[in-house]
């Protein structure tokens, strides 16, 4: 903090080189600018409020740590990150050594709380989205009733499944206008085993209706589901949002 109080402009460049070593920044773009925009952003805020090095340092330490919660995991875990800021601010502005020491007063909380909340939880999807790995969905199907087939068989529809899905996405780097349908990339491998001499005759149609209505069915399912999460999570935010603005106002 003293190189940072040295700077009575806000010298941006230099700003940012001090925040990223003394925050230990060390992540690749563009999570690095992302995250020396929020730090730099938290001492602006600092400054305009007047606050001093120490709580200064202290803020600073709170978002770093609330922003590690919320990048721990790649599910929605909103509640815990503001539940950990309450409490990491209670503890900074209530005198009760050796548990808790009085930096902060009570207008100076509820401040920078109102300014958490407009912009690191006002978006704190799209830093979720950022700092965090993508989950991908493994989907395997199992069909009941089906007889057993032979180990040529198999193969030759593994070995189809996997050029079909690989082709759609060869395409899309191409052209981002493709989209195959699984149940025509499964329709197109059955008709492949249908024309090899390993196929049995009995159980072609059996075969090719089962697998055409399951992943039918599959596939709407999941579209379904993730339109509901989708829906869910923004209605979630929303209502965590306005009520933390209600608290905030009726505590005024």
């Amino acid at each position: 903090m003293e190189e940072i109080d040295k700077i009575e402009s806000d010298a941006t460049p230099e700003l940012e080189r001090i925040l990223c070593r003394a925050l230990g920044v060390e992540a690749a773009e563009p999570r690095r600018g992302i995250l020396v925009d929020l730090y730099l952003n938290i001492l602006l805020f600092c400054r305009e409020m007047k606050y001093n090095k120490e709580q200064t340092s202290v803020l600073l330490s709170i978002v770093k740590n609330v922003h590690q919660t919320n990048a721990e995991t790649s599910f929605n875990n909103m509640d815990d990150c503001w539940t950990y800021l309450t409490h990491l601010l209670l503890c900074h502005s209530v005198t009760r050594p050796p548990f808790s020491i009085s930096l902060f007063s009570s207008e100076q909380v509820t401040q920078f709380t109102k300014y958490f909340i407009n912009t690191y939880m006002r978006h704190y999807v799209l830093y979720k989205y950022i700092f965090t790995p993508q989950v991908c969905l493994d989907l395997s199907l199992s069909y009941c009733g089906l007889p057993q087939h032979t180990a040529p068989d198999q193969e030759a529809f593994s070995e189809c499944v996997s050029d079909g899905l690989r082709g759609p996405e060869r395409e899309s780097t191409e052209a981002d206008t493709s989209y195959t349908d699984p149940s025509e990339i499964v329709s197109t491998c059955l008709e492949k085993i249908i024309l090899s001499p390993s196929a049995r005759p009995s159980s072609k149609a059996e075969l090719r209706t089962i697998v055409q209505q399951e992943v039918k069915e599959e596939v709407m399912r999941l579209t379904a589901q993730l339109q509901q999460r989708l829906q869910e999570s923004a209605e979630q935010l929303n209502s965590a949002l306005v009520s933390l603005e209600t608290n905030l106002k009726s505590k005024k």
